[in-house]
């Protein structure tokens, strides 16, 4: 049982090995750009399945994002310092997870106004990164 579970933390780390690249994150935003763009549509146009869609593409991309390998290896401290974001982007993932959630649950249930209240906050979370962490 042990050596299961040794196995699958290493295979883990090798995955994780290839890095997590500038275009890997690009990718990864555009993705969200365009599940936000489709949660929005479910909303134009009353239609639960493409919200659906939207939330569950947002929720398995977010979890992907985190610094790129040339800000975590940098070897300048102040750089290092300046890019030390993981904790702040781990916590905008959180939110923005939960989030998700809460458009699925409220516009299913038919509560559209407190889902797009989600969807506001998802969208603040968004701008909060780009403002502090991304520097725009």
């Amino acid at each position: 049982m042990k050596r299961l579970l040794l196995i699958g933390t290493i295979a883990t780390t090798i995955s994780y090995a290839g890095g997590y690249t500038q275009a890997d994150r690009i990718t990864d935003m555009q993705k969200m750009a365009q599940a936000m763009q489709d949660i929005q549509s479910g909303f134009f146009y009353n239609n639960n399945d493409i919200v659906k869609d939207g939330v569950k593409t947002l929720k398995e991309t977010i979890i992907k994002v985190r610094p790129i390998d040339s800000e975590v290896n940098t070897k300048d401290i102040y750089e290092k310092w300046i890019n030390n974001s993981l904790k702040m982007t781990n916590k905008i993932q959180k939110k923005i997870t939960q989030k998700a959630t809460d458009i699925e649950d409220r516009f299913k249930s038919g509560d559209a106004i407190q889902a797009l209240q989600a969807y506001s906050k998802i969208t603040q979370q968004c701008m909060k990164c780009h403002v502090q962490i991304r520097k725009w």
